[in-house]
This record gives structure tokens, C-alpha cells and sequence, in this order.
């Protein structure tokens, strides 16, 4: 299990540093959007503080996953960037649900790799 959750949170943590990098410095085309799904990337980008937030968080996790450190407060922190990458993909690119799929189960299984630091958070006292 060890081997297995080193393997997923190095993958997860290059993955989002790639993207993260690659959106900062427009490393990638944008890929050409159609439909509902460029309606509603046009609202995010009109937001203008959406986009760069989620980078950032990606690239900050990103970081933590790939050094190792600050992992169980990464988890928590790109969970509902995991989420919304699922809902996203579900609901108006189903295209890519495959990579959507693997970030998001991967981030579930880093944080039941590391359950017994987040035992405390819902503790009944």
C-alpha cells in the first residue's frame, strides 16, 4: 500500500504541476470549447480571480505531493478542486471523465493512505 500511495501522490503531484506551470506560463494552446462547457468557461475566465486561484492551489499541492511534505493538509486542500475537475468532466466534457476519474480517486486514496491524521477532525467530544 506504501509503494502504491507514493506512486498516486508523485503522479497526482507532477500531474498538477503540469497543469498549474503550463497555465501560468501558457506553455499549451487553450483547446477550442463548444457548447455548454464554453458558456461555462467563459464565466470563469470572465470571474477573472477563478482560474489563477485554482492554479495556484494546484501548483502549491501539486508541490506538496511530489516533496512529500504537508500531504494530509494538501489533501484536504485540493479536494474540492478534485470534486469540481469529477463534476465538470461528468456533467459537460465526458471526454475526459477517464483523467478526471483517476485525479479524483487518487485523492481519495491519498487521504485514506493518511486517514489516522484526520481522525482528530472528526472526533465527538
Amino acid at each position: 500500500m506504501k509503494i502504491a500511495t507514493i506512486i498516486v501522490r508523485t503522479l497526482l503531484g507532477l500531474l498538477f504541476l503540469y497543469t498549474s506551470v503550463s497555465y501560468f506560463f501558457h506553455l499549451n494552446p487553450e483547446p477550442a470549447s463548444t457548447g455548454e462547457f464554453k458558456a461555462f468557461q467563459l464565466g470563469l475566465v470572465a470571474s477573472t480571480y477563478l482560474f489563477p486561484l485554482a492554479k495556484s492551489i494546484e501548483f502549491l499541492c501539486g508541490l506538496s505531493f511530489v516533496t512529500g511534505k504537508f500531504t494530509t493538509l494538501a489533501n484536504l486542500v485540493i479536494f474540492p478542486v478534485t470534486l469540481n475537475i469529477l463534476l465538470i468532466n461528468y456533467f459537460l466534457t465526458p471526454d475526459n471523465l477517464p483523467l478526471a476519474i483517476f485525479v479524483f480517486v487518487g485523492n481519495l486514496l491519498l487521504i485514506f493512505a493518511h486517514w489516522e491524521n484526520y481522525k482528530g477532525l472528526f472526533k465527538m467530544d
